[in-house]
């Protein structure tokens, strides 16, 4: 039997539970949401998806890890305050706000790379739980965007500095641009490098990754920094959405993010997953929250159903898992 054939009879209609509900769901919605079957409303999904879509990808990969980033959501508002206050300050100074812009990014992504490989470091020398330091992470992040504004938004960008937020390409939104491509490129790394392997086999057993000669120290300390830096794509895509570096975004985002990643079958113990579930475990939380919106059920009761949702795509994968185990 060929290579294809085989991975054709591997194929079983159970392994696309998620695809198919989300496909169901979406016929539902198109005959009874009004607006919902429409180009414009598909391209503020995606929109939408994008800014919390970015930080699941690199979410992914922690949790193949066996790890968890309670960071997130604190970091998209420090990174968008400290990208705001950079630019206002050499704004003041007499600098273009171009090179106060691009220098502010710069000073964020090094940042990023710094407190992410310093997490890594942490799990791997003293053996902390990456909850604990990112759940300390989290704080030091909003306590520190809080700090940098003195609690309120910093308003110093330009008009052009919007299309990062809500400019369009060819009719689709910028930030559904660089959701697509940031999954295209986490999907291939994912896929076909041996640091995407070595995240695997680091997931499923440590130990064994190390002996086999995978340097698992780096592999963590990049996997952490390659999340915080995806953070600040995402704080400078609501940055140039609000106009501003505002404290207050970003709450409770770790939770939708992890929450997407688990929907799309990432396992919370680490060593299984794939950027394809997480893509549409993203796609799937917010063609719910759109489809609610527009049917206007209550916002207490989209919680209750996001809730049970989540619970009920979790119990189908357990179950798969079991079956597969069986197998």
């Amino acid at each position: 039997m060929s290579t294809l054939a085989t991975r054709r009879s591997n194929l079983r209609i159970s392994d696309f539970v998620l695809e198919i509900i989300l496909l169901v769901i979406v016929v539902l919605l198109a005959f009874s949401a009004p607006g919902f079957a429409s180009w414009d409303n598909f391209m503020n999904i995606l929109r939408s998806a994008a800014t919390t879509g970015v930080i699941a990808f690199g979410m992914t990969f922690v949790i193949i890890l066996g790890e968890i980033d309670l960071s997130v959501g604190s970091a998209v508002a420090f990174f968008g305050c400290l990208l705001a206050l950079i630019t206002q300050s050499m704004s003041d100074a007499g600098y273009s706000v171009e090179l106060a812009i691009a220098l502010g990014t710069l000073a964020c992504l090094a940042v990023a790379i710094c407190a992410g490989m310093f997490t890594g470091w942490i799990r791997h020398r003293l053996a902390v739980p990456t909850f604990i330091t990112t759940l300390a992470w989290m704080a030091a992040f909003r306590g520190g965007a809080y700090l940098l504004t003195g609690s309120f938004p910093i308003t110093p960008y330009p008009d052009w500095f919007f299309f990062f937020g809500a400019g369009f390409i060819g009719g689709i939104p910028f930030q559904a641009v660089v959701f697509l491509i940031v999954f295209v490129v986490t999907w291939f790394i994912s896929k076909y490098t041996v640091f995407g392997k070595s995240v695997y086999a680091i997931g499923g057993n440590a130990e064994a990754a190390r002996l086999s000669g995978i340097n698992v120290a780096k592999v963590r300390m990049a996997v952490m920094a390659l999340t915080t830096v995806l953070a600040v794509v995402a704080g400078i895509m609501v940055s140039s959405q609000i106009q501003a570096g505002n404290p207050t975004v970003g709450v409770s985002w770790e939770f939708t993010v992890i929450s997407a990643c688990v929907i799309g079958g990432v396992s919370l113990m680490g060593g299984k997953g794939r950027i394809w579930g997480t893509f549409v475990g993203v796609l799937f939380l917010e063609i719910i929250l759109n489809g609610m919106t527009l049917l206007n059920i209550d916002e207490y009761w989209q919680y209750v159903a996001r809730a049970l949702l989540i619970l009920g795509a979790v119990l189908i994968y357990q179950l798969q898992a079991v079956s597969r185990a069986t197998r």
